[in-house]
């Protein structure tokens, strides 16, 4: 590790990153989820961070994740532009001391060998004069693949400081290099490429904004969000399931944990990885997920059934494997309404509404959404989210969502199109406000 700044006699030495602005780029590696770690051990040495992440770094870890460790909103799109119309990329390239792309997948090396500004990483790195270390993360065959080994090459030839990856048992089962290099070898190296260099630009108002501290309002809160699909087995390999992504209910269970709550998740089939932080719950089948959305529901403040859960599913499950040639006749019957039978327990349990859980329920309709005010009354939920799954930017899968709010005996409530994450946000202060005592604001 480099020499620690000058002291007076008797005080301790300043952290080796002391006032250094580090943009941390993260890409689409499994060894993603080691990026959190990696910040705060940034930040123990000192560093006021800025996080940038691939489209496909967002699918192991989520940026609210990023975001609230840091106090920068995450950097995900060359084009976003700062709330003083400055292009974002390029304010984070004039101002950062040292760039840190960790974990660096092979085609993300690939991309910047020969200057492909295809992600927010390339193109902040190609913009930027500050020092770079890269520390790759993959399949030991990949790594030694002669492109692999061509592009990191040609990275070392543009001054970069590439940090080879250690060895040991990797996400393919197999053994030898790939793996993610320890962490404070990682902060080691960037504070050396700093060691020396006067701090580029000390004036915080130059440097990228900071985002509000995230609010604590939910921090005696126990929340249960479900999320995704359900996958309802014909025989061991084949299954009955639907589109849901868990995108949504993913968003609320990160919305929910920044904003200090205590969080279980109970996860369907998703194509997100959970929140750092959560309690993740695994229930595959309708029938696994409502035991454990029955078994949270004793200790939770509020239950945001946000998943898909399957509503048939097949009668008889096949042991082996059903032969293709054979034709299929599968009959279904329909599963339970786990929302239905959460809410007639809790009303059991209390009837003081300050007593037991808000419950809140999601409705995906195609086409029309009047069906939806008669589902909110038979389900005995407090709110109803209701949305049309086959408008643009508000089905399964979308990064937006357009939603109607139902409130039992209130006129429909329709939203505009948001972000998953402004919804999530949005619909955890209509859950804060349902459990106030009357009169409270």
């Amino acid at each position: 590790m480099s020499e620690p700044t000058t002291t007076p006699t008797g005080q301790s030495p300043a952290p080796p990153l002391q006032g250094r602005l580090i943009l941390l780029g993260v890409t689409g590696s499994i060894a993603a989820y080691k990026a959190a770690e990696l910040l705060r051990e940034l930040v123990r040495a000192g560093a006021e961070v800025q996080v940038m992440m691939s489209e496909a770094a967002t699918h192991f870890i989520g940026p609210l994740t990023m975001e609230a460790l840091s106090g920068h909103a995450v950097m995900l799109d060359p084009l976003e532009l700062q709330s003083d119309s400055r292009i974002g990329h390029i304010v984070a390239a004039d101002t950062a001391d040292a760039i840190l792309v960790a974990p660096a997948t092979a085609r993300w090396l690939g991309a910047m060998a020969n200057g492909l500004a295809n992600d927010i990483i390339t193109a902040t790195c190609l913009a930027s004069s500050a020092p770079v270390v890269v520390a790759p993360a993959m399949d030991g065959d990949m790594y030694v693949h002669p492109a692999t080994v061509a592009n990191v090459a040609r990275l070392r030839e543009f001054g970069y400081t590439v940090v080879d990856p250690g060895t040991g048992s990797l996400a393919s089962g197999q053994e030898g290099i790939g793996r993610l290099v320890e962490l404070p070898t990682l902060v080691e190296t960037v504070a050396g490429v700093v060691a020396g260099q006067p701090i580029r630009q000390p004036d915080p108002g130059e440097r990228p904004p900071r985002v509000e501290p995230p609010r604590r309002d939910l921090a005696d809160w126990h929340i249960v969000v479900s999320a995704g699909g359900n996958a309802e087995p014909i025989d061991p390999v084949r299954f009955v399931g639907n589109r849901s992504s868990g995108k949504m209910g993913m968003a609320i269970a990160e919305a929910a944990l920044a904003r200090g709550a205590r969080v279980t998740l109970i996860k369907g089939t998703t194509s997100v990885a959970p929140p750092v932080g959560v309690q993740v719950v695994e229930a595959e089948t309708a029938a696994e997920m409502r035991k454990a959305v029955l078994a949270a529901l004793p200790s939770a403040d509020a239950l945001v059934m946000a998943a898909a859960v399957a509503d048939f599913r097949p009668m008889a499950q096949a042991d082996a494997k059903l032969e293709r040639g054979k034709g299929l006749n599968l009959r279904l019957e329909p599963t339970g309404d786990i929302l239905a039978e959460a809410a007639a327990q809790a009303r059991v349990a209390g009837s003081d509404s300050l007593q037991r859980p808000v419950l809140v329920g999601f409705a995906a309709e195609t086409g029309s959404l009047a069906r939806a005010p008669e589902k909110a009354e038979r389900k005995g939920v407090d709110l109803l989210v209701a949305n049309d799954v086959a408008e643009p930017g508000s089905g399964f899968g979308t990064d937006t969502n357009r939603v109607t709010i139902i409130v039992p005996g209130r006129e429909p409530e329709p939203w505009p199109q948001l972000s998953k994450r402004e919804v999530a946000e949005r619909l955890l202060d209509r859950i804060a406000a349902l459990r106030a005592p009357t009169g409270a604001e």
